[in-house]
């Protein structure tokens, strides 16, 4: 039998370390920000600021070391598909707070 020399061009499948470091990870991300409203005494604004860091912290964490998201896979396709979808995301998301926050201003004779 002769074996062919397919090449894969998906995603790599993480190491036992990786997931062990994405779950510790997730797990700290998960506290910090329980510990910061329970414990701390801040301001509100900044403990809003805090909690929203950690939360993009814990996205870029869940997309690397779980969903395996990097510039590598797929040639870079999967990366340029996720970099699209959070541009819709975001002009949705922002569209409709701006069509809320003039509705609200011109409602209010």
């Amino acid at each position: 039998m002769k074996q062919s020399n397919v090449t894969s061009s998906g995603a790599d499948h993480g190491t036992y370390a990786s997931y062990i470091t994405g779950f510790i990870l997730s797990i700290l991300l998960t506290i910090i920000p329980y510990y910061i409203v329970v414990y701390m005494d801040l301001s509100s604004g900044i403990k809003t600021l805090l909690i929203v860091l950690l939360a993009l912290a814990q996205l870029f964490v869940q997309l690397v070391f779980f969903l395996h998201l990097n510039t590598r896979s797929e040639k870079g396709w999967n990366f340029l598909s996720f970099v699209f979808t959070m541009l819709v995301v975001i002009i949705l998301i922002g569209g409709s707070l701006w069509i809320m926050y003039h509705l609200r201003v011109n409602m209010m004779i």
